[in-house]
């Protein structure tokens, strides 16, 4: 079991009986294993070496007793464990620089077709775990591959420095638990924004490289994908989400943010349940569905809409939309 770290069949059933002695000599260890005094010396010199074994005293006979193994074996894991993740990155560089090469000389790879949801789930693992800069999203009601809560790789990308920029169609909001899911996201340094409705579903990573999906796949049934590497094509879908961009909402889990460059509020700040409410309503979501959201009910969303409107002086919802923009509230 435990030969991938470096310790031997032999090497751990001799460890695996100290344990359970605590300690003992060489002579009760030979018996109780059936194996030669000279076999057991040897071992023991390597549960030595491995700082796994020490005798409990310094007479030549002294009886052994096994020491922990997490600090000794713990080590050597960890080290594996690291060369294991510098190979999965070598790896997914070294696919890159193939599509890479693939595509300067051959004009059939600027765009690559794959099939099957798990394909597409792990290419888009691939994808963000390469990011080095920004990963853009257009993120659609019911998922094909990857639901929000399943993109692990998000986080992981966000903590290495990774900007991450999606936009939302306002009907995935309403599906359950969406909205705390892109709440987790925002939290965590994820820039969101909601739309009616999204022309397509769309990822495209350090703006070379795009994954579109296609209709499903003829014989299968399974979603079918475009992986689309430089050219005027991506040039256009990033010309397309930054379109989009521009007209989406901002989508805000907490108290507004301090960038200099929104407009400043006019002394009254909503909190951040408050927040989170007009963020809603200002993309566009309807009461009921803002009450399941929040837990409340839609005649709470109501009063504190109304309550809203009276301190920012408007009597419509129009003008509260209006000044929760200019005031930044949001």
């Amino acid at each position: 079991m435990l030969q991938v770290i470096g310790l031997t069949s032999a090497e751990e059933e001799l460890y695996r009986c100290l344990v359970q002695l605590t300690r003992a000599r060489v002579e009760e260890l030979a018996e109780r294993l059936h194996r030669s005094h000279v076999d057991i010396l040897n071992h023991l010199d390597a549960l030595r070496a491995k700082g796994l074994v020490q005798p409990v005293g310094p007479e030549p006979d002294a009886p052994l007793r096994p020491l922990a193994p997490d600090v000794p074996l713990g080590g050597v894991l960890l080290r594996q464990q690291e060369a294991l993740e510098t190979a999965r990155a070598s790896v997914t560089q070294l696919a890159e620089e193939y599509r890479a090469a693939m595509r300067r000389h051959d004009a059939e790879h600027l765009v690559e077709v794959i099939t099957g949801a798990r394909m597409l789930r792990e290419r888009l693992r691939d994808l963000q775990n390469a990011a080095r800069d920004e990963v853009l999203w257009f993120c659609r009601a019911n998922p094909l591959a990857m639901p929000g809560q399943d993109n692990v790789e998000e986080f992981h990308a966000l903590a290495r420095g990774v900007r991450y920029r999606a936009i939302y169609e306002r009907e995935m909001l309403l599906e359950p638990g969406a909205l705390q899911d892109v709440e987790q996201g925002v939290r965590a340094g994820e820039q969101a924004r909601v739309v009616d409705r999204l022309p397509v579903r769309l990822a495209i990573v350090d703006a070379r490289t795009a994954v579109c999906p296609l209709v499903p796949d003829r014989g299968s049934g399974e979603p079918s994908a475009a992986v689309i590497g430089r050219s005027q094509l991506l040039d256009a879908l990033l010309a397309l989400f930054e379109s989009q961009w521009r007209i989406a909402t901002p989508l805000r889990a907490s108290a507004p943010s301090n960038n200099p460059e929104e407009p400043a509020a006019e002394g009254y700040r909503p909190d951040a349940e408050e927040v989170r409410l007009l963020s809603l309503f200002v993309a566009g979501v309807p009461d009921k569905s803002i009450a399941s959201q929040l837990g409340v009910s839609r005649r709470t969303v109501q009063r504190r809409l109304a309550d809203l409107m009276d301190v920012a002086g408007v009597d419509t919802r129009p003008g509260l939309a209006f000044q929760v923009a200019r005031r930044g509230w949001i």
